[in-house]
């Protein structure tokens, strides 16, 4: 046989065994965290519920989801073991370490702007208590009288055919 037919396969073989490889570490890294948890820390199922450990079986672990609240779970269902201050901070919203050298970003732009800037006047007038009045193109029509505004130009009203 010839080098170059067997190298598919070799390189097939190769991705294999460095596939499994790693799949081997991730299973022993998830074993590891979960033989160190502890009751009282805090651990992710891989459903995503946030939980305190209670007790720690063979095969079963027993969290507080709520206060007194329990549940038996299976310890290949724990997806991660937290560290108390991460825990805190999802679970209590508790931020122990606030550093204030980080910057504030404001909620609106208005405090962005500076309070020198000079105001532009909208008014016609120069009065600064009146607001400019909008022109919303009704006219002199809406101010005509209530019997003549009543019926549609066209001379359809509503219910007869080709009416909007």
């Amino acid at each position: 046989m010839n080098l170059v037919t067997l190298l598919p396969f070799i390189v097939l073989i190769g991705a294999m065994f460095l596939m499994t490889r790693s799949a081997k570490k991730k299973q022993q890294a998830a074993a590891q965290m979960r033989n160190e948890m502890s009751p009282g820390t805090g651990v992710r199922t891989i459903g995503g519920m946030y939980a305190t450990v209670k007790e720690i079986g063979e095969d079963t672990v027993t969290l507080e989801v709520a206060p007194g609240v329990h549940a038996i779970y299976a310890k290949n269902s724990i997806g991660a073991v937290l560290e108390d201050e991460e825990y805190n901070r999802i679970v209590h919203g508790t931020t122990e370490d606030l550093t204030l050298d980080t910057p504030v970003v404001p909620d609106d732009a208005s405090s962005l702007t500076e309070a020198d800037a000079p105001k532009t006047d909208l008014s016609k007038d120069g009065d600064a208590d009146e607001a400019p009045k909008l022109d919303l193109g009704k006219g002199d029509e809406a101010k005509g009288d209530d019997a003549k505004g009543d019926e549609p130009k066209d001379g359809k009203s509503d219910g007869e055919a080709g009416t909007k």
